[in-house]
């Protein structure tokens, strides 16, 4: 008998006795009958903490965050946070897995692992509960996926396996676990409350939901099935208290092997696309655009200048298959974009009217250079501290975004500004371009630096700056 089948036999016999659906059977000494059930049942739980607590760590971080709408008036500041979350060790080599947002802005991470030395009878996992604190490489992020990916130094360490989650049913039993509030190697259960939730029916994400227990601070910790293989990491919750209502969700394990793949091979994840914006079907929409069905996924947009113009695609378009895949969501599209290199076609078959028809579309590498721009460009690596500015060198994809009108080869991107850095009566704003420096042009970051050595504190400065499409001077005394 499994350990999988032997726990959820003593949870029904449990659920039984609480109901007090096994009266009858009182007089003839069931209780007899039903402790050994139970003692199995903790034995079980036991195990199964003693499994997965020493591959669940503690996460910190110190970086530049941006700020939220209710943390500052004003659009792209960025201001110095401590963050702790909780990881999950996936490999024996040294990598953890936690939520991006626990490690967004920093150089390096700390993990913290507890190891606990064996007690006094010899038996392993017993004995006093120790800490080994190591720094961690980012080797990179993800931020759609809320998945970051760390190495820390070290071989041998307990890992656990990511599981199947397309093979996780709703109403099966999972344990949270975690380092909720700074508390380590806490765990929680609970059940999957849903398989696949989507906040909104177009967003690319979907999540696993749990009732069991996550808070603050168990951000990236492990989700896992009765086994105590990892079927999601833990990355939000719905709350009006600020603590679990039973509200939690987490991102499957499939998405997250995905992710990890691709950081641990290039530090960062490529997404294809072929030009078209999808969305999902509703009866409205089917009843008033007059589509074939009622259901799935229809083309809201195409891009003039895409590659699935070019093979033909239509606004209207239903999506039938992809690669003879069924589409039945917008993240199924978006996710059989993900794979296909650079160049490579995808077999589009979709329904137009009564007809059925098929595009050879070849894929592009998903342009993220603004999305780098507003999420991570607020790392102390790209702060200039003498303006109180994170910046980024304007790419020729950057450029074409923030200043297409201007022909400058030159200039700098203000990403963000510092919420702790100098005021100025004219203060810089996230989207500035910077091109000059009291008349010296400035091409990139580094020029940038060396400009400003130049310069002590009570110095005159003016920079020639574009702001909304139009040149202009920001001017003020070095403070």
């Amino acid at each position: 008998m499994s350990s999988k089948f032997v726990l959820l036999a003593a949870l029904l016999m449990t659920w039984c006795v609480l109901h007090g659906q096994a009266q009858s059977a009182t007089a003839g000494g069931s209780s007899d009958s039903v402790t050994p059930r139970l003692s199995s049942l903790s034995r079980e739980f036991k195990e199964l903490a003693r499994k997965v607590n020493p591959s669940v760590v503690r996460v910190s971080s110190i970086g530049y965050h941006p700020l939220e709408e209710d943390e500052s008036d004003e659009p792209g500041v960025a201001a110095r946070q401590h963050s702790t979350g909780s990881g999950v060790i996936i490999d024996p080599d040294g990598y953890v897995v936690t939520n991006a947002h626990v490690v967004m802005g920093a150089r390096h991470a700390q993990v913290t692992i507890l190891e606990r030395a064996q007690g006094a009878s010899g038996r392993p996992g017993r004995g006093p509960l120790h800490r080994r604190s190591l720094q961690a490489e980012i080797v990179g992020l993800d931020l759609e996926t809320d998945i970051a990916l760390l190495k820390v130094p070290e071989k041998g360490l307990p890992a656990l396996r990511l599981a199947d989650s397309d093979t996780v049913e709703e109403g099966q039993f999972v344990f949270a676990v975690g380092s909720p509030m700074g508390l380590d190697n806490s765990i929680t259960m609970g059940v999957v409350s849903s398989t696949s939730r989507q906040f909104h029916p177009d967003d690319p994400m979907v999540y696993l939901q749990t009732d069991a227990s996550i808070n603050p601070g168990s951000s990236g910790g492990a989700l896992v099935d009765s086994e105590g293989d990892v079927v999601g990491i833990s990355t939000m919750i719905l709350t009006q208290s600020g603590g679990s209502e039973g509200l939690g969700f987490a991102v499957p394990s499939t998405v997250v092997a995905n992710v990890v793949d691709q950081l641990r091979q290039t530090g960062k994840v490529v997404r294809g696309e072929i030009g078209v914006r999808v969305q999902a079907i509703s009866p409205a929409l089917a009843r008033g655009w007059r589509l074939p069905r009622d259901w799935g996924v229809v083309v809201g947009d195409v891009d003039p200048d895409g590659a699935a113009a070019r093979a033909g695609v239509q606004v209207g378009d239903v999506i039938d298959t992809l690669n003879a895949r069924n589409v039945d969501s917008p993240r199924q599209f978006n996710v059989g974009l993900y794979r296909p290199a650079d160049g490579a076609a995808v077999r589009l078959d979709v329904l137009r009217g009564e007809k059925k028809l098929h595009f050879n579309v070849r894929v592009h590498e998903k342009d993220d250079d603004l999305r780098t721009y507003s999420d991570l460009a607020s790392r102390e690596e790209n702060l200039i501290p003498e303006l109180g500015v994170f910046v980024l060198d304007l790419t020729p994809k950057l450029r074409a975004k923030v200043a297409p009108d201007r022909r400058d080869s030159g200039g700098v991107l203000v990403a963000a500004r510092e919420a702790d850095g100098p005021e100025f009566d004219d203060n810089f704003q996230s989207g500035d371009v910077i091109y000059a420096v009291n008349r010296e042009p400035v091409k990139d970051v580094q020029a940038l630096r060396k400009v400003l050595r130049q310069f002590k504190p009570g110095d005159a400065l003016a920079i020639q700056i574009e702001r909304d499409s139009r040149l202009r001077f920001v001017s003020f005394e070095l403070p």
